[in-house]
């Protein structure tokens, strides 16, 4: 198979999203400390992908994860352990040639200097992706196609996927793109920045931190990462404690909008279209951008703060945030909810030891999201706080 017109059709949309990329075994540590001081190491999974994938399934949409493993002990265990989400792994492809990745870290927080991750992934099977051997029919057959710059610095060939995944084409899923910026995937490759901006660009909706966005591009503050990203319909600039910046418009078409109208559905591809943007309404905190520029139809802005939550580790937030706002999209949620979907999703996460747990219950989010501005802004998030009936500084709301 070479390309998406090689897919065949889908009879029926199946699936709400589809994530491709790699995922690894994870070794935990045992307690804190530098990795040569760990005595032991329990085991995990972990990838950003099928995290999202997870964490989707675990809220109740119906999630695919597409990515390839090796034909070995630690293949085995990834595809069981991600479906044992609910998650369709039927696509998945093993490689009887290389291995399975595998990375270990350290208790501390990826942002801090004495975070230390080693990572056994050159040459893995998941690098081995390239157009030639992904199966179309199952990436193009969802919703929504999730992908992250992690997937583009794998290899050569897995960089040509993401560009084929993202060309513009009629009828193509909305593509949500991850930047997930990892300079040590990177190796010095003088493209890294330029590649991770087309990929941005190319996409319908787009998650970015502004760390990241400065560390990549050089760019500080939210509106310049705008400026720099102008096609996708959706962007959500991620500002860690301070919350959330999202910029939307109806009136950008976005990569897949402007030749959607064009022509028809690429083979494989799900009729079902999801939307990345929303019209605002009362339930937005919201203010339209100005520009200079007449001819750049205006964003609307909505600042979307953090809770205050008690971390336990904040490897995977990133992850859960996307779900979160994912799930939120494919419901069809004001754009300001679907923010605090994705920092409800991130405060599961950040209250874990790992990269996955159990969301709150959608009755228990949708109560959260409806909060007033100053009882959500009083809520703080502790260990166990998706099981508990009801936070103390949760009001009543419809």
């Amino acid at each position: 198979m070479s390309g998406p017109a090689a897919g065949t059709a889908a009879a029926a949309t199946t699936t709400d999203v589809v994530c491709l990329g790699e995922s690894m075994v994870t070794f935990l540590p045992s307690q804190p400390g530098r990795l040569a001081d760990v005595p032991s190491f329990g085991r995990g999974i972990g990838g950003a992908e099928s995290n999202v994938a997870c964490a989707l399934a675990a809220a109740g949409h119906r999630a695919a994860w597409v990515g390839r493993v090796g034909a070995d002990g630690f293949g085995d265990h990834l595809v069981e352990t991600i479906a044992s989400y609910g998650v369709d792994t039927s696509a998945v492809r093993r490689d009887p040639a290389r291995p399975t990745g595998v990375y270990f870290r350290t208790a501390t927080d990826r942002g801090t200097d004495t975070h230390e991750v080693a990572y056994y992934r050159a040459g893995s099977a998941a690098s081995a992706m390239s157009p030639e051997n992904v199966p179309y029919e199952a990436l193009f057959a969802g919703r929504v196609l999730h992908l992250s710059g992690i997937t583009a610095a794998l290899s050569p060939d897995c960089l040509a996927l993401l560009r084929e995944l993202t060309a513009p084409r009629p009828g193509r899923p909305l593509v949500s793109f991850d930047v997930n910026h990892r300079p040590h995937l990177w190796r010095g490759c003088a493209e890294e920045a330029s590649v991770l901006l087309e990929l941005a660009r190319r996409a319908d909706l787009v998650f970015v931190g502004e760390d990241e966005a400065e560390e990549a591009w050089g760019i500080v503050g939210a509106e310049a990462i705008r400026a720099a990203l102008p096609e996708p319909s959706v962007l959500v600039v991620k500002r860690g404690s301070a919350g959330a910046t999202v910029f939307a418009s109806e009136l950008r078409p976005g990569p897949r909008g402007a030749e959607a109208a064009a022509g028809t559905a690429a083979p494989g591809a799900s009729t079902d279209t999801v939307s990345a943007a929303t019209p605002a309404t009362s339930a937005d905190t919201t203010c339209p951008a100005t520009s200079a520029d007449t001819a750049t139809p205006a964003d609307t802005v909505t600042p979307v703060p953090a809770l205050r939550v008690d971390v336990v580790a904040a490897v995977g937030a990133g992850d859960a945030f996307a779900a979160g706002f994912l799930s939120a999209t494919l419901r069809g949620l004001p754009v300001r909810d679907r923010a605090r979907h994705g920092h409800l999703m991130a405060a599961a996460v950040l209250t874990v030891p790992g990269d996955l747990t159990d969301p709150p219950s959608r009755d228990r989010a949708d109560r959260l999201v409806a909060l007033d501005e100053a009882a959500w802004g009083r809520l703080r998030l502790a260990p166990g706080w998706t099981a508990a009936d009801r936070a103390p500084e949760e009001v009543r709301t419809p």
